[in-house]
């Protein structure tokens, strides 16, 4: 069974948290959520005193450079996380294990190592298996986000009252987890600790499906014939706009997610196709009460989101 939550972090009105975390942080892939971190720690200054970041794209180590979001910028990954004592992976769930073992070959002994992976899979073992024993590994995701991307796109309060599951692979030390629980909640962020498996299904449903549904919405109305396409886009009123808002959000990365969440994301589908035929079904046969039910159940459902700060 998953563990309960940990207390929720003080809220904007309490007192600071007190000196840095970290000496120096390092994050590789300074966009959406790797950005928000170093906003998050230039603005707070109680998550880390030294701010690198770390990527490959020299457009996007320029405008961290004009932005100002780091102490140092570099496209050398040795060089980024030597000194580092948290090395923090933002980058593409097909990159990430890749990317950490790479990593590992550099960091020095005492360091922390996370990433903020959306499908956990099998990465946590094979990330292990590679680990000095004197460097901790302590994955987490963090349930926040929006459709934009890149060094620009992040914002200090992202983390805010959302949640950030930690994932931490068996045999993980308590301190390292208890370390990085904490900067999560200097980030704002609520934290849980789950196990792989459920963290799959739990993002399967309230993350990879709707951007499943929002692509190929949006991929349905495009294959309108002529005119009945234009005026659709053209058209579209609030409900498509909003329903589709995430297929907005970097192919690549979603192509990776869909990719490696696979078998539970096709479950999932699965489940909720028995529901659109239900529905369908309802309608058919023209049954109001179970049309009803459902749409009074769905609101309900969208309320409580609402109630629990997610919406």
């Amino acid at each position: 069974m998953p563990a309960g939550p940990s207390p929720a972090p003080p809220g904007a009105e309490q007192p600071p948290f007190g000196p840095p975390l970290f000496g120096t942080m390092a994050i590789i892939g300074p966009g959406l959520i790797g950005s928000s971190l170093l906003r998050r720690a230039r603005t707070s200054g109680w998550l880390a005193e030294k701010l690198v970041a770390i990527d490959h794209a020299p457009q996007v180590l320029a405008r961290v450079r004009e932005l100002g979001l780091a102490d140092m910028v570099t496209s050398s990954l040795a060089e980024g996380v030597r000194e580092a004592d948290l090395v923090i992976l933002c980058v593409p769930v097909g990159a990430v294990r890749e990317t950490a073992l790479a990593a590992i070959a550099h960091m020095k002994p005492g360091a922390l190592l996370s990433d903020v992976a959306s499908v956990r899979t099998t990465l946590g073992p094979e990330i292990t298996a590679h680990l000095p024993p004197d460097i901790a590994y302590v994955p987490v995701h963090p349930m926040a986000g929006t459709e934009h991307s890149g060094p620009d796109a992040g914002l200090a309060d992202l983390f805010e009252n959302r949640w950030c599951l930690v994932v931490p692979p068996e045999g993980t030390p308590a301190e390292a987890i208890r370390k990085v629980e904490a900067f999560w909640q200097r980030c704002g962020a609520r934290t849980r600790e789950v196990t792989d498996s459920y963290h799959d299904q739990i993002c399967a449903m309230v993350s990879h499906l709707p951007h499943f549904l929002a692509f190929t919405i949006c991929e349905t109305a495009d294959r309108l014939s002529g005119d009945l396409r234009s005026d659709v886009l053209e058209f579209a009123a609030s409900g498509f706009r909003d329903f589709t808002r995430i297929a907005a959000s970097d192919p690549v990365m979603w192509r990776d997610i869909f990719l490696a969440n696979r078998d539970i994301l096709l479950a999932t589908l699965e489940r909720f196709q028995t529901e659109v035929d239900k529905m369908a079904t309802a309608l058919r046969e023209e049954d109001e009460q179970a049309i009803m039910t459902r749409l009074e159940h769905g609101r309900h459902i969208r309320k409580s989101l609402i109630a629990n700060r997610q919406a």
